[in-house]
């Protein structure tokens, strides 16, 4: 009984320090990037951003609280996305000190968390136009070195 107890816990305690290692599997320079996607993706966001928006502007003329409380969260987290695409992935992993304009990418990516962060405190559609234009200055900038 004492050996199946203590090959459970080492099995546990293994699967468990081993899960770390995983999860910091995008830290570490394996190589597989896609770039592009990511702008694709921040883009995608901004659109489901500006659409809660909208339904939330609508909802409270009178709707479904339960609803507007959903297209709250949706915005939420579609401005979180933004904002860990932007620090996880451009900040830390593909931003260098030396790379060209590196001053100006920077300035491009805190506009990008600005405005995401902007996107989340209101419902005005003005924060995802700046969003966008920020990150077509930062696509511009980084694409194009």
């Amino acid at each position: 009984m004492k050996y199946r107890l203590s090959v459970l816990i080492v099995s546990l305690s293994a699967l468990l320090f081993s899960t770390g290692s995983v999860l910091a599997h995008c830290e570490i320079p394996c190589g597989i990037y896609d770039d592009e996607m990511r702008m694709s993706l921040i883009l995608e966001h901004a659109g489901t951003i500006e659409k809660s928006m909208t339904q939330i502007n609508e909802l409270e003329k009178g709707g479904n609280a339960n609803q507007l409380v959903r297209w709250v969260t949706n915005k939420e987290t579609h401005a979180n996305e933004v904002q860990h695409i932007v620090t996880q992935y451009f900040l830390t992993q593909r931003i260098k000190f030396d790379a060209p304009d590196y001053a100006k990418k920077l300035a491009a990516l805190h506009e990008m968390l600005v405005y995401a962060m902007k996107c989340k405190q209101t419902t005005d559609v003005t924060n995802v136009e700046m969003l966008r234009q920020s990150a077509e200055k930062f696509h511009k900038l980084y694409f194009h070195d």
